[in-house]
């Protein structure tokens, strides 16, 4: 038998309950009352009752540079139980997700997510942002893995970002979204610097702008603190959209580097995010789900990625106390 969507399982439901409510009529032509009482879907929104919180930790490809059969390997020995891809696998995967799904259950790793890229609002490229992030939410789908994640590449240049373009990064999110959750794929918001949704001001009205229903929160901590914003707070703002998080810390640097920035990613503790803060908060939303640590690049060029990812696990496991 074919799977529903979660969508059209709650529209289903949504016709059930009209149905009860209207009386049946026996073949004698009395009515009789309904078999069940009216369904209210709301509830299928919420939880049945209040669950601790539990956190799964995945660990980002991204530091390997595109070198994703030793990222793979490497972050199954290091013990993490899923893995975060970028687009660039569908290079090498995009016809054939099954073979990829094999590769991770050899290494035991889950597909946390693919990073989707940037979603652009230029005038006329809806259509075409829609179909381009539809097709990695199938793959997602046929790889066997859990999100999507989208960020923008919207923010204007040369002027301050006006209503008009947080309205329309939602309704293209939104319609991404739609089709998306019909894959069974949830699709994640990214905030970054750089992009529309920068400051917490801006996550806020991109967030406002979607539909709730199909996009969800990805909170990038680091992020979140470069761009002025708390993280905890944001946490407890969003518990109920938020669909994962990127754990990763950020240091101020006395110069800036090449690229004109006055800050570089670097591993947990090494920075200005105060961690401790960020696991209490989601302790206290009793949040349960991914956690994806991630590191852009090797900070201190000694090293390579295996051994940040190591720093990385320490840091959660001897400094905050949480089994990976």
């Amino acid at each position: 038998m074919a799977l529903l969507s979660r969508r059209h399982f709650i529209v289903s439901l949504g016709a059930v309950a009209a149905a009860s409510a209207v009386p049946v009529k026996t073949f004698a032509g009395a009515p009789e009352a309904p078999l069940y009482p009216p369904v209210d879907v709301s509830y299928f929104n919420s939880p049945i009752a209040p669950a601790p919180g539990r956190i799964h930790f995945g660990y980002a490809a991204i530091t390997w540079d595109g070198n994703d059969a030793q990222a793979i390997k490497e972050i199954s020995e290091l013990g993490f139980p899923g893995i975060q891809l970028r687009s660039n696998i569908l290079k090498d995967y995009g016809e054939r997700p099954k073979a990829l799904r094999d590769l991770l259950d050899q290494n035991h790793l889950e597909m946390v997510a693919l990073s989707s890229g940037g979603v652009s609002i230029a005038p006329g490229s809806e259509n075409d942002e829609i179909a381009k992030h539809t097709r990695n939410a199938r793959f997602v789908h046929d790889a066997g893995g859990h999100y999507l994640q989208v960020t923008d590449s919207a923010r204007p240049k040369g002027r301050k970002p006006e209503a008009a373009d947080f309205k329309k990064l939602g309704q293209v999110l939104s319609e991404i979204g739609k089709r998306a959750v019909d894959l069974d794929v949830p699709v994640g918001y990214h905030n970054h610097m750089g992009s529309l949704g920068e400051s917490p001001d801006e996550v806020d009205r991109i967030m406002e702008a979607a539909d709730p229903r199909y996009v969800k929160l990805e909170l990038d901590i680091a992020h979140y603190r470069q761009g002025g914003g708390d993280p905890a707070r944001a946490i407890r703002q969003y518990h109920d959209r938020l669909l994962f998080l990127h754990l990763k810390d950020v240091e101020s640097l006395a110069t800036s580097d090449e690229r004109g920035r006055a800050y570089q990613w670097v591993e947990l503790g090494r920075g200005r995010v105060d961690l401790p803060a960020v696991f209490a908060a989601l302790k206290d939303v009793k949040f349960r789900g991914w956690a994806v640590i991630e590191l852009d690049s090797v900070p201190d060029k000694s090293r390579t990625p295996k051994e940040c990812a190591l720093i990385n696990k320490k840091y959660v496991e001897e400094k905050l106390n949480i089994k990976i």
